[in-house]
């Protein structure tokens, strides 16, 4: 049914007194985002149950609040959730390849990483000072004593033997060695040689007679002095255990619900008193020698812990947002320091990821970061599929040569994992990643759009007002409100809907800010929201302005008055990114006789998309349907957008295509005055398309340019008057009668508007009504088949005529 429309029917407008406030200073900002039900309810149940794999996918376009609903809700979640625990790493003393990882409560980390400090300088002093005491010397010289005496009464017995038999005992660092004596005076090597044999083999036999006894003493003294030095060792380990006691037992009661720690304790204690000697060191031998306080400092680093996470000032579950998602920074990294010449690392230089931050509670991280990073995705997966985090080197993963590292214990993990992405991201690793549907297995879908009702508008004035009061800018008054719900339902192209892209939508409150300031009203009114608006398009649309300006200087051919036979203005959008506006464009289209159908210029110059062509292709199966039900189509026609050199894509100007074809069978010149949009089906059925209000707003713009004259307008499908929110200056010239808008729902009610000539019903003949459009279209369909059945005919007969001549000739 054609219809024109009426300016209340072009734009639904949203009347300040109808919001019961005078500004948003009086509303109260909400706790949740608005208009996301759905992925709200989703949310909530995928926090909440706790199975494996129930992590979260938030779908949906960029700016409808995604990130803002999911922290809020996670942040109110979570502060009611049990603190987790904290972790820290420490050395292995069995193993130091592969630091432990120690549970501990949350806060407790930092307090064991003091009192293990406090451990080491304690028993740095106390064992110095122990071992420097009077009684410690007392204790060690009354051990001593008794093999000192009984050292220096064997030393006393074999001096005598030896005495007896012409010798004398030296000690040297050789051992104990016989001189020989002469009247009581040792002989040179010089004498001895120039002893007689006899002499000599005298001096041998007694010197065999005391080398048993030597040797008996030898050994009796090296036991003597193994004793002594076990039971200085003893003494040593009792001082070293007696000092460590207290204090390490203190600890194992304070952390005794820390599985661990008691052994890891016990292990420091006998460390510490294996290397005693190393706490006996004073710290001023290392002064002076960067290398032996280097060395001295290195030693010391064992009886560190390193604390990895510490949750002290957590209050509930942490909420991590990674916004930089490296593998490193997911999964922690283990730092390098230079020794001689050489990258080395140890459990002190363990350093945490988001992940282990997260550990307890959640992790937020954008798809589209993490899918930028080397790793990073298969990182993450990882530690969700084994439920723990292990810390490895990256190039390790890759297969590279690394230098010498170590092999932390990983550790447990209980996390949930938010991934915020587009719905692109969510189809292509569904597909393709056969762990993605096991690992992800709730997926929040954020709607770009809501509906727009009396109570949702006046939840969207409170989501304006939270807007105002986060960014501290000034209260917008109800017109201003009134004014962004129209841009809104625009932003949405649906007079039913309102656009949950609040990005853009505090973008416009932030600049209207601006220009309220600028004039110093201590409220944004509905002027300066307009203003907002009309300025951000200003930026961005010198493009449209050039075109504008071409079609006004006739470089591009567009004309607004008068008729003409196959030729329709068709209307496209384009697309700059920031920017989206209507672009008028001439089609033509050209029949004649021929058996090669509808043929698509721009499809042959392969300038056409594959749904433009699509949409082409339609239009031969309307034609065959309609006018080839009792005899051939026999037709060449040529459609084109003239003055086009990029690619053209869409089918929403099919319907114009259509009507320029009939226009060019039917011989009827179509207005010129009026723009058309629109798919149509193979029924003739004229159908929704996108961007109407650009396309309308394109054609009015050059109207406008060129002169109003009240005569022009615009064609759509009736099914998008629903879409319709047209700038207020497009409305006006409406109201004032200067512009028309008309929606058809076919094929017959469009040509009619265009041409002024009716489409015509198909009669009980099969006829169309005398004089209509399709009537003069058929008639002209079946001249065209008459003539190509003609020449079929005279293309037969030359053949045999050339045949008969011949044998004339012959």
């Amino acid at each position: 049914m054609i219809g024109r429309l009426n300016a209340g029917d072009v734009r639904r407008t949203c009347d300040p007194s109808s919001l019961g406030f005078e500004s948003t200073e009086t509303l109260e900002a909400p706790l949740a985002i608005i208009g996301q039900n759905r992925a709200l309810k989703a949310l909530q149940f995928g926090l909440q149950i706790q199975n494996s794999g129930f992590n979260i996918y938030a779908a949906g376009l960029p700016g409808t609040g995604k990130m803002t609903a999911i922290t809020g809700f996670l942040e109110r979640l979570a502060k009611d959730k049990e603190m987790p625990a904290d972790w820290c790493y420490v050395h292995n003393f069995d193993d130091p390849y592969r630091p432990r990882a120690l549970k501990l409560k949350a806060g407790q980390a930092v307090k064991f990483q003091r009192d293990m400090r406090r451990l080491i300088d304690m028993a740095q002093t106390d064992i110095r000072k122990a071992f420097d005491s009077e009684d410690y010397s007392k204790r060690r010289e009354a051990t001593t004593r008794a093999f000192n005496e009984n050292r220096e009464r064997l030393f006393s017995q074999l001096n005598q033997l030896a005495h007896e038999n012409g010798f004398a005992i030296q000690m040297s660092s050789m051992g104990i060695l016989l001189v020989p004596l002469v009247n009581g005076k040792p002989l040179s090597e010089q004498e001895v040689l120039a002893l007689s044999p006899e002499e000599k083999e005298g001096l041998s036999k007694r010197q065999e007679n005391i080398q048993g006894h030597i040797k008996e003493a030898v050994t009796q003294l090296r036991s003597w002095d193994r004793e002594i030095k076990e039971q200085i060792e003893k003494i040593d380990r009792e001082v070293v255990q007696f000092i460590l006691q207290t204090f390490v037992e203190d600890l194992e009661r304070k952390y005794s619900d820390a599985p661990g720690v008691s052994e890891y304790l016990e292990a420091v204690g006998n460390d510490i008193i294996e290397n005693r000697d190393l706490f006996r060191t004073p710290p001023e031998a290392a002064e002076g020698n960067q290398f032996a306080a280097r060395a001295l400092s290195d030693a010391f680093k064992k009886y560190q812990v390193n604390v990895l996470v510490d949750n002290t000032n957590v209050k509930g579950a942490p909420v991590v947002i990674e916004m930089t998602p490296t593998f490193n920074n997911l999964v922690g990294r283990m730092e390098k320091e230079a020794q001689f010449g050489a990258l080395t690392s140890d459990f002190t230089m363990i350093r945490p990821g988001s992940i282990h931050r997260a550990n307890g509670g959640y992790l937020v991280v954008r798809m589209e970061d993490i899918a930028q990073e080397l790793m990073s995705w298969d990182g993450l997966k990882r530690c969700l599929r084994e439920r723990k985090i292990i810390v490895e080197e990256m190039a390790e993963r890759l297969g590279f040569l690394t230098v010498k590292t170590i092999l932390p214990e990983p550790i447990p993990l209980s996390i949930k994992v938010v991934l915020i992405g587009e719905n692109f991201y969510y189809h292509m690793l569904y597909r393709y990643d056969r762990e993605f549907p096991e690992l992800f297995k709730v997926k929040a879908d954020f709607d770009s759009w809501m509906d727009r009702d009396d109570e949702t508008t006046r939840a969207y004035a409170a989501t304006l007002c939270s807007v105002c009061a986060k960014d501290n800018l000034r209260h917008l008054d109800s017109s201003a409100v009134a004014r962004i719900v129209e841009h809104s339902s625009r932003l949405a192209e649906d007079q039913r809907k309102l656009s949950t892209r609040f990005a853009e939508i505090a973008d416009i409150i932030r600049e209207a800010n601006y220009w309220a300031g600028m004039r110093e009203s201590p409220l944004i009114g509905g002027e300066h929201v307009s203003r907002a608006i009309e300025q951000k398009v200003y930026r961005s649309n010198l493009i449209q302005e050039r075109i504008r300006e071409m079609v006004g200087r006739g470089v591009l051919k567009i004309d607004t008055e008068g008729e003409v036979v196959g030729q329709v203005n068709g209307l496209s959008v384009m697309d700059m990114g920031d920017l989206s506006f209507g672009r008028p464009t001439r089609i033509t289209a050209s029949t004649a006789v021929g058996p090669e159908g509808v043929m698509d210029i721009d499809r042959e110059a392969k300038l056409g998309g594959p749904i433009h062509t699509k949409g082409v292709l339609i239009l031969g199966g309307i034609l065959a349907e309609r006018f080839a039900g009792n005899m051939p189509l026999s037709l060449s026609a040529r459609l084109v957008f003239e003055q086009s050199y990029s690619e053209v894509e869409g089918d929403s100007a099919s319907s114009a295509e259509l009507y320029a074809l009939l226009s060019s069978l039917a011989n009827a010149p179509v207005r010129q005055n009026i723009a058309v949009t629109g798919s149509v089906n193979q029924k003739g059925e004229v159908q929704a398309i996108g961007g109407v209000n650009q396309k309308i707003e394109g054609f009015f713009d050059i109207c406008r340019a060129k002169g109003l004259t009240g005569e022009q307008g615009v064609l759509i499908p009736s099914s998008n008057v629903q879409n319709l929110m047209l700038r207020e200056d497009v409305v006006e010239a409406i109201r004032d009668g200067k512009f028309s808008i008309y929606c058809v729902e076919s094929v017959e009610e469009g040509i009619e508007i265009l041409t002024g000539v009716p489409a015509g019903k198909r009669l009980d003949s099969g006829k169309f009504e005398e004089g209509s459009i399709n009537d003069r279209a058929q008639k002209r369909l079946e001249q065209l088949a008459r003539v190509m059945r003609e020449f079929g005919k005279e293309k037969e007969k030359k053949p045999a005529r050339r045949k008969k001549e011949n044998n004339e000739a012959g």
